[in-house]
């Protein structure tokens, strides 16, 4: 009895930060960490399976994305709760954010189990630090509703003071800067940094009605994030 509870009190939940970009982004402890723990979830395994290469790592992987990870989230607790210390990972960046974790993360918390999340890469605070843009109060809005809800969302968030963030694929981003210049006005301020700790970084500052026209005229590519000044 004496021994599980040891077991028991070693095992938790890792939270580990991958690059999003520049593979120098990954961090030494992020490195020890998933060389130690019994077992890493990934978001996919073969994406995963190149950055673990890279770095050394030969930890066995399981595969755990937004299409498993209902199924998935009590057995991923009972082997922590046996013993078993788990890293989760997601693509790219921070585990959790508009990536999966947060279920697994709930549960394991209303378990008992210990959860740790390690610092690192994410898109969003490189994106509004660079902005230019007022930093003290933001909200993180993640990804728009595709459609359902859409419109409601941009309504309410035309009302806010503070500075917004969001995450956008490449082919609906004219799409939103279109919905923010009708809901926000061709004047509000924003800057769209893409490719992040990437060899294209680049960041278009400026009115909406500018970063419209420089992407229409010059379609973007890449991992995208918006960030928009909020209501003066």
């Amino acid at each position: 009895m004496k021994n599980d509870l040891i077991d028991y009190l070693m095992s938790k939940l890792y939270l580990v930060p991958t690059p999003i970009g520049n593979l120098e982004d990954m961090t030494l402890r992020a490195i020890r960490v998933l060389k130690e723990v019994d077992l890493i979830l990934a978001e996919d395994t073969r994406t995963s399976g190149k950055l673990l290469k890279h770095f050394e790592i030969s930890t066995q992987m399981h595969s755990h994305h937004m299409h498993n990870e209902h199924k998935t989230v009590e057995n991923i607790v009972n082997q922590i709760k046996a013993g078993k210390t788990v890293a989760l990972i997601s693509d790219a960046g921070t585990p959790a954010i508009s990536d999966p974790g947060f279920l697994l993360t709930r549960a394991c918390i209303e378990a008992g189990i210990e959860v740790d999340c390690l610092p690192g890469a994410t898109a969003f605070v490189p994106a509004l630090v660079n902005s230019g843009l007022p930093n003290d109060k933001f909200v993180f809005e993640g990804f728009l509703p595709v459609k359902k809800g859409r419109q409601t969302r941009l309504l309410a968030l035309a009302e806010e003071t503070r500075t917004m963030i969001f995450y956008e694929s490449p082919h609906k981003l004219l799409k939103t800067l279109s919905n923010f210049a009708d809901y926000f006005g061709e004047d509000r301020k924003i800057s769209v940094s893409r490719e992040i700790s990437k060899l294209h970084e680049e960041t278009i500052r400026g009115s909406v009605k500018k970063v419209l026209e420089h992407y229409t005229a010059k379609p973007p590519k890449g991992e995208i994030v918006v960030v928009v000044s909020g209501k003066s």
